[in-house]
């Protein structure tokens, strides 16, 4: 079987400049209504938690919205969640049983392609309870994403942007939703044709994404991300590149001064320094670490 991060590795210049750009919350708007409507109720269905579902919710958004772990793969936020609910005192008072995902910890530490076919696979060697209830969640998380997010527009001056960028850009989606689902919002707003290549879950983390698809190939400075989570910025600055913040609750804002402004810096060599270090310092002021309760 083909290695999917190949696909990448085999990517060639087309342009002189290449742009990454996340897909969830930073192109559409999709992150509440998947976070709250899909991931969240099945969390407490397949998990057995209705008993904390208050504040398994105020958990769930805090790492997955509204914090510096926004945008994380959906198992390591799985993990993260579990951690704060297991140290918050309403939780232990209820003696409620919370997952065992150590397992799932040890996966995710040594598998990169993190999506539902790789733990599938581990499903199968482990024979472990928990595991499969994971599996199931996100199985179940999938199918209500089918059925309830569709014909969600891209936020003003995203299409503008595109337009300006094409020309002169290889674009490539660098997401860690599943391939599927990309593929579907990117269709159903007529935008896949500009793009070279559509990297989901499957082909690796971001930074991977990065790495085998644009590292090398084109020089540093020609070389973007687009993101609205620190792991986006992560993802850039593991591999030296540059990054362009899509701020949450200011979406519109960061698009308009993207397409008005900073598109053309970038292309003109006068992003680099002091103009995308104002940019990073003000997105990392803007979600926090620690929850409010701790």
């Amino acid at each position: 079987m083909t290695d999917p991060k190949q696909i990448l590795i085999d990517l060639k210049p087309l342009k002189k400049f290449f742009i990454g750009i996340d897909s969830d919350g930073c192109v559409f708007d999709t992150m509440e209504i998947k976070q709250k409507k899909c991931f969240f109720p099945n969390f407490i269905k397949f998990f057995n938690l209705g008993e904390i579902s208050e504040y398994a919710k105020e958990t769930w958004e805090f790492v997955n919205l509204y914090s510096q772990y926004r945008g994380c793969n959906r198992f390591q936020a799985l993990i993260k969640v579990v951690d704060l609910l297991k140290i918050r005192s309403e939780v232990s008072s209820k003696n409620i049983e919370l997952p065992d995902l150590t397992l799932l910890k040890e996966w995710t530490k040594t598998e990169t392609k993190l999506g539902n076919p790789s733990l599938q696979k581990y499903a199968g060697e482990m024979n472990n309870k928990v595991i499969g209830q994971t599996l199931e969640w996100s199985k179940a998380v999938n199918k209500d994403i089918e059925r309830i997010v569709y014909e969600v527009p891209p936020f003003p001056f995203v299409k503008d942007s595109f337009e300006m960028m094409f020309p002169e850009a290889d674009l490539m989606v660098v997401s860690q939703t599943p391939f599927e689902a990309l593929k579907r919002e990117w269709d159903e707003n007529k935008l896949t044709h500009y793009l070279r290549i559509i990297a989901g879950q499957e082909m690796g983390t971001k930074a991977e994404h990065l790495k085998y698809a644009a590292k090398g190939k084109y020089p540093e400075n020609k070389i973007l991300m687009i993101g609205d989570a620190p792991g986006d910025l992560h993802a850039a600055k593991s591999n030296n590149v540059l990054f362009f913040p899509i701020f949450p609750g200011s979406e519109t804002n960061s698009w308009e001064l993207f397409y008005k402004e900073a598109l053309r810096k970038f292309f003109n060599g006068n992003f680099e320094g002091a103009y995308e270090n104002s940019l990073i310092n003000d997105f990392n002021k803007l979600l926090p670490e620690k929850p409010g309760w701790k």
